[in-house]
């Protein structure tokens, strides 16, 4: 039984449309914890590119970036939350225009 057989135009056309949307959210957003997000949404945009890439050659090396990008993403997830209860308990606030003064 074969798999399915999508065009490699299809996927990079989703991973593309993922990546604009991370960058309009982080962007246009304010929020802390929706710019984290943002930024989720276009790495695994990214993942989803390598790992098409390497199905289409037949070869591991999408996987294995995917797994890069995977531990990557959990360490920013960690150091972004850990970041933002900071900055909630301080100034009671994670809108980053009113963080704004803090560029030193």
């Amino acid at each position: 039984m074969e798999g399915l057989n999508i065009p490699l135009n299809h996927i990079l056309l989703i991973a593309s449309l993922l990546f604009v949307i991370g960058m309009l959210g982080l962007m246009i957003r304010r929020n802390i914890i929706f710019i984290l997000m943002s930024l989720e949404v276009m790495l695994n945009s990214a993942a989803l590119a390598f790992v098409a890439a390497g199905a289409h050659w037949g070869q591991p090396d999408g996987q294995i970036v995917f797994m890069l990008i995977l531990s990557i993403a959990a360490a920013e997830v960690a150091v972004g939350l850990s970041l933002v209860l900071q900055v909630q308990r301080r100034f009671r606030s994670l809108d980053m225009d009113s963080l704004d003064w803090m560029r030193g």
